[in-house]
């Protein structure tokens, strides 16, 4: 590389002193009045005479144009200047789920066949028997919820050209971008999915805690807010997982809510990484969650791990240069399966509901 350069400045040096050469000898026969300087006449001993002060002037050439050189014209030099090109892709930021980051219990599996969950739906209980009295039977209730993989998938195509040529690691963002986007549509069905051949969301599947009152457009107040945190029992409310889920206008409310002494119920988190508290418990925000609004869950507080999400196979981001043959393009798949459901039904998850009016 270095006797490259090297040689490439001895060849540019060599045609620049030739072209300056050339411009002498073409200057050296200009004519001057109409006339042609001879051999020993030419402008070059003129400017040597005029500079020993042989001469008190000297006429180069009277049809030589002069221009000003412009940077704002192509033409008058703007051509010749670079632009600069930044090699990194700015990408602008969207909304993602969190429900997954929110605490749910993540399964995966290397395949997607159904996986069923036994759970116990009720607990024997015993009654105080006198002497000799016959001991009444209860049996605890059992049931299963059964966990699918549904697929999630996004197709995207790119001329062969564009990725030779970017200057961008363009394919990196393809990747990244097309995890997102499968991500959030799964994401979707875990808040909201109905469960028809789709995830069930944890939002239509949590207990309703607390109803609102009528006349607020579905706000709550400070006192839904606790009761809705007391509405879960202690085992579930003391767990490390239990956390409030809401999306960030909700959050925006909940934050300026204060109680009878006027305090805010809202709790800023001090360190870094800790989230912030609500009654001392982690508010967690995902865009899926209802906005507050008339009969809208607009408020989960619960042990958000007795939420389960079934993962299968892991994200796949796959490149094929055959399916667009014909077309010379680069076909770009990114999939991934999976499935949700509130395992525990019992109460683990309640749910604030907008007032119906």
């Amino acid at each position: 590389d270095s006797l490259g350069q090297r040689i490439d400045q001895l060849v540019d040096f060599e045609l620049r002193n030739a072209e300056a050469v050339e411009a002498i000898r073409k200057l050296d026969a200009s004519p001057i009045d109409g006339q042609r300087r001879g051999e020993g006449g030419g402008v070059i001993d003129e400017v040597r005479s005029f500079l020993r002060g042989e001469r008190r002037e000297v006429e180069v050439a009277r049809d030589v144009k002069f221009r000003d050189l412009a940077k704002g014209t192509a033409g008058a030099g703007g051509a010749t200047i670079q632009t600069t090109f930044y090699g990194q892709l700015m990408e602008h930021m969207i909304e993602v789920s969190a429900i997954l980051s929110a605490g749910a219990t993540v399964l995966e599996t290397a395949s997607g066949e159904t996986i069923d969950v036994p759970i116990t739906t009720a607990f024997s209980t015993a009654a105080l028997t006198a002497e000799n009295a016959a001991i009444g039977e209860s049996d605890p209730a059992f049931s299963k919820r059964s966990l699918g993989a549904y697929k999630y998938g996004v197709l995207l195509q790119a001329p062969r050209e564009l990725i030779d040529d970017t200057g961008v690691d363009l394919e990196g963002f393809l990747a990244r971008q097309c995890g997102r986007a499968v991500g959030n549509a799964l994401g979707v069905d875990l808040v909201l999915g109905n469960g028809s051949s789709k995830p069930a969301g944890i939002a239509p599947a949590a207990t309703v805690g607390v109803t609102g009152g009528t006349g607020v457009v579905g706000a709550f107040t400070a006192d839904n807010l606790i009761d809705l945190f007391y509405s879960v029992i202690a085992p579930y409310r003391n767990s490390s997982s239990s956390a409030w889920l809401m999306k960030d206008q909700t959050l925006a409310a909940a934050r300026k809510l204060k109680d009878t002494t006027g305090q805010y119920l809202w709790q800023p988190s001090l360190q870094l990484g800790v989230p912030d508290m609500l009654l001392g418990k982690p508010v967690r925000t995902d865009p899926n969650v209802a906005a507050v609004a008339l009969g809208a869950r607009s408020v989960l507080f619960g042990d958000i791990s007795a939420y389960w999400v079934r993962l299968a196979g892991g994200v796949r981001f796959e490149r094929s240069a055959d399916y667009a043959f014909n077309t010379d393009q680069i076909t770009y798949k990114c999939v991934v399966r999976g499935d949700g459901i509130l395992v525990d039904q019992t109460g683990a998850v309640k749910a604030f509901v907008g007032g119906a009016s």
